[in-house]
């Protein structure tokens, strides 16, 4: 493996503790929010780095409800948090990778008036189980083959979480016998076995910080495998051992946190958000097992910032888009200088991106119009560029597996083919 493509993996071989190498071509899951390792990006080689001349291919369209809830893939099926406006019924679909047919869907009745969308959240698959966090911040675990209800746990009444404003935006964290949420409420943070629901261990909420929009992140920092949570007052760390805190590093958020922290060195973590919040850096260090966290980088909300998306971390610098500078598309370095912007390129709004095969998918959040973007931490290098979606507020993530991009806007759910020419049967 060439000396570049090391430095490209940087820390994220640590946050995953190994990368499943792919071989060139090989489908690979993206099972939940932000992907296998949730870093974003996807190990699967052969895709597009131009478009054709008509555009890339429509493998299928469904409708959904409005909302910005994402889509996870494992195992060639699509698993989407709905919601039927008609029956009043909150809606997990399993839908065919390979043609958009249903296959299933669970449902509940649940009264959810439209809050700018409804739905938000990306379930998480394992393969045997789905786990959905609905609106109105219910966890569902279903049998993932038939969709028939395994448990649930009504967090509201459960933990006393209060329902976030827009309601629940936060993912699921799934990872070997466990499904991991922050609750907030009686309970910041817990752990569930996936087959019963029954509670591994919980950390405890001292300072009662609600639920956020963010997601839990997992990291190994300071030597110690751990979650990292962002919610309005501040950044905690809790040991995936046994949820104990490790660090807390209390800050203030305006009116909601909607990008999740991001581990980007064993002693470095990146936090952005919006509503004039910015960006900043926090630095721990672990002596013997006594954590402390401090600041060692601000950026200001002047300079840059992400309102709902967390950037990746590809060859030692941060590429996301940045809201107040007008939606660019932006690669920083570590000590937060911004290298490059889209500039006068495109303008992304609140679109969502994410990295596979040397290039970033990029979606325009008011246009719907897909970008391919080289990941190139010296220039920005536009490679080609394709209306896929209409309409605005097209923000909901992205997830991709065996070549095929499935992504959303207010309306309609796509599946794009992604596949290098010569890839495509």
């Amino acid at each position: 493996m060439s000396p570049r493509v090391l430095r490209g993996l940087g820390f994220a071989t640590i946050l995953a503790g190994f990368w499943a190498f792919a071989v060139p071509g090989a489908a690979e899951d993206w099972p939940q929010f932000r992907g296998p390792r949730r870093d974003n990006i996807s190990q699967e080689k052969g895709l597009i780095h131009s478009f054709p001349a008509d555009g890339p291919k429509v493998l299928w369209s469904v409708d959904v409800c409005q909302g910005y809830a994402g889509p996870a893939v494992h195992s060639g099926r699509v698993y989407i948090d709905d919601y039927d406006e008609n029956s009043g019924e909150a809606l997990v679909r399993c839908i065919s990778l390979k043609d958009g047919k249903e296959i299933w869907r669970f449902s509940e009745a649940k009264k959810i008036r439209p809050n700018h969308g409804i739905t938000r959240t990306v379930p998480a698959v394992d393969g045997k189980f789905v786990f959905s966090l609905d609106p109105k911040c219910v966890l569902h675990c279903l049998d993932a083959e038939t969709g028939k209800l395994v448990w649930a746990k009504a967090l509201v009444e459960e933990y006393k979480t209060a329902i976030p404003p827009w309601y629940a935006g936060q993912c699921p964290l799934i990872e070997d016998d466990r499904v991991v949420v922050a609750p907030g409420g009686e309970a910041l943070v817990v752990a569930l076995e996936k087959a019963t629901g029954k509670e591994l261990w919980r950390t405890p909420n001292a300072d009662s910080w609600p639920m956020s929009h963010a997601s839990l992140m997992p990291g190994e920092l300071g030597g110690v495998r751990q979650y990292v949570y962002c919610a309005l007052q501040g950044l905690i760390g809790v040991g995936a051992k046994d949820g104990s805190v490790l660090w807390k590093f209390p800050s203030k958020y305006n009116v909601a946190v909607a990008p999740s922290p991001l581990p980007i060195s064993p002693d470095r973590v990146f936090m952005t958000a919006g509503y004039e919040a910015g960006s900043q850096v926090l630095k721990l260090t672990n002596d013997g097992g006594r954590f402390a966290a401090g600041k060692a980088l601000e950026i200001p909300a002047a300079e840059w910032n992400s309102e709902v998306h967390t950037p990746v971390l590809f060859e030692n610098h941060l590429f996301a888009v940045g809201k107040k500078k007008r939606g660019l598309f932006t690669c920083l370095s570590l000590d937060g200088k911004i290298v490059w912007t889209s500039g006068e390129n495109a303008h992304f709004g609140l679109g969502s991106f994410l990295l596979a095969d040397g290039v970033f998918f990029v979606l325009e959040g008011d246009t719907g119009v897909l970008r391919l973007i080289e990941a190139n931490p010296r220039e920005y290098h536009e490679l080609g560029s394709a209306p896929v979606l209409s309409g605005d507020n097209v923000w909901g993530p992205m997830a991709l597996s065996d070549g095929k991009l499935v992504l959303r806007d207010m309306r309609k759910l796509i599946c794009i083919d992604v596949r290098a020419a010569d890839k495509t049967p």
